[in-house]
């Protein structure tokens, strides 16, 4: 017979690397055209005038500019109206 008893098995072993999400430049940060000035998953922030919002929900800057962040009320699909941050380059 073995000597060394059977030992269980691991079920937490797995992770994901992170995604490198979030703010890449903050308020009041120069930025040229092209710069990535947010990484999301979904439209948690709004893209507005000077920057552009490409397909897996990034948001650009569209022109040369100071990056600012401002709250705007924006309707759901069900018409509820929420507070949502809207990213601007002017």
């Amino acid at each position: 017979m073995s000597h060394v008893k059977a030992g269980g098995t691991a079920k937490n072993t797995r992770d994901s690397a992170g995604k490198r999400l979030g703010i890449k430049r903050s308020g009041g940060q120069k930025v040229t055209v092209g710069q990535i000035i947010f990484r999301q998953v979904g439209m948690t922030k709004l893209a507005g005038k000077g920057t552009s919002l490409s397909r897996n929900y990034t948001i650009h800057a569209a022109k040369d500019g100071i990056v600012t962040f401002v709250q705007r009320s924006k309707k759901t699909y069900t018409g509820k109206t929420v507070r949502r941050t809207e990213v601007q380059v002017i």
